[in-house]
């Protein structure tokens, strides 16, 4: 199962936001007592501050997502959000935090110049390209840490000035190191090359 709690600034972005989840699969709920097993969705356009305290109290576990500009709430969405996101992003997300039997490893290359993604759990430069070893042993500390948080997706980020060579080859040479796992998926992904 997967819950999925999606905050915004406003009820129409988040309305928007949660239509996209539902879209991909997601069945939307209205309250944390309808919280059952699938992959689910749940919208709050208050900051969701009282909501994540009760969610976190009844230890329900949840993926937070903020879509757009701060909604300026103490301990709201935007200010915990596990995933910060605009409106051209909740398309990719919501197929990335499906629930999932196995868990998903994304070797990602990028350009700095671009940006550094928003979800990796580990930016690897370059020059660490001679640490690849302790990088996949990290990445295999990380799967149960994860797997106990209810997470089922960890993206790895090499990231270079273009984000077409040196961060490419270091990306695809860990994924196909990570596919020799068994249990786990692996994706390799460049997001700067055209």
């Amino acid at each position: 199962m997967t819950l999925v709690i999606v905050g915004a600034a406003n009820r129409e972005r988040m309305d928007d936001a949660v239509a996209v989840f539902e879209a991909a699969g997601y069945t939307r709920v209205e309250d944390l007592d309808a919280v059952r097993q699938g992959d689910l969705v749940f919208g709050v356009s208050d900051g969701g501050a009282d909501l994540l305290r009760e969610a976190d109290r009844r230890a329900i576990k949840y993926v937070l997502v903020h879509d757009g500009e701060d909604d300026h709430h103490l301990g709201g969405s935007f200010e915990r959000a596990h995933h910060r996101i605009e409106a051209g992003q909740r398309g990719e997300l919501a197929q990335h935090l499906r629930g999932r039997e196995r868990p998903l490893i994304t070797c990602l290359a990028f350009a700095y110049k671009n940006g550094p993604p928003s979800d990796a759990a580990l930016l690897i430069q370059p020059a660490a390209g001679r640490l690849l070893d302790d990088v996949q042993r990290i990445v295999r500390d990380l799967l149960p840490l994860y797997r106990e948080k209810g997470r089922m997706h960890l993206v790895v980020a090499f990231g270079c000035t273009g984000g077409r060579h040196r961060s490419v080859v270091l990306a695809q040479e860990l994924s196909e190191r990570l596919r020799k796992i068994e249990g786990v998926d692996v994706d390799f992904v460049t997001r700067d090359i055209d």
